[in-house]
């Protein structure tokens, strides 16, 4: 069984389809861990801040997945920014560590993937654009045709229809922040399969 550790975790898009894994899923938001954990009650569930879990766990698993925050990368912040309608930030650069660690640190045996959005700035690091996400991995993801009404994902029918996730008995989260930040579980799937491309078959 591979041993999985999902960083940024979410609600658990990326990880919907994964099959026989052993996941361990790390989300700073407690009440967002706990839906993760009631739709996937066999993982195990660590509130803390994934980076710095990173730092710490980075040689334990087989597989690591992290999705660190987007915004500051985004071109709807550029554009937001000229606009008026947004303050400039400086770009979160935990992103750039998480691949500079995960590139000369992380053991052999592991294959590890950031996820992100396509910047609006050139690439500080080689990645590969995959749908309306940004990888960097030290595996090659194979181009997959994604569904671009994916962004447009805003209320709970719309959310559920697109996820499979039912956000609706949850109160007190930003429900249609929840639903985009899901990776299409499809997507999660194809990458995961990507990395273990030498034993998919038997897996799945």
């Amino acid at each position: 069984m591979i041993k999985a550790c999902n960083l940024f975790c979410g609600v658990g898009g990326n990880r919907k389809l994964w099959q026989n894994v052993d996941v361990t899923a790390v989300e700073l938001d407690p009440k967002i861990a706990a839906i993760y954990q009631d739709f996937f009650p066999d993982d195990k569930v660590v509130v803390a801040d994934a980076h710095e879990y990173l730092l710490n766990h980075y040689s334990e698993y087989d597989f690591i997945w992290a999705s660190p925050p987007c915004p500051t990368h985004s071109d709807i912040r550029r554009c937001g920014v000229q606009k008026g309608q947004y303050k400039a930030l400086y770009p979160d650069m935990m992103l750039y560590q998480e691949i500079i660690l995960l590139m000369h640190f992380a053991p052999k045996k592991c294959k590890w993937v950031i996820e992100n959005v396509k910047p609006y700035y050139d690439l500080l690091i080689k990645g590969q654009y995959r749908g309306r996400h940004m990888f960097w991995s030290n595996f090659r993801i194979h181009h997959i045709k994604t569904s671009a009404s994916e962004i447009d994902t805003m209320n709970n029918k719309k959310g559920k229809d697109k996820t499979g996730f039912d956000l609706s008995p949850y109160d007190r989260i930003d429900k249609r922040k929840a639903y985009r930040n899901c990776v299409d579980s499809k997507l999660g799937l194809h990458v995961f399969n990507c990395a273990f491309k030498n034993i998919q078959d038997r897996l799945f």
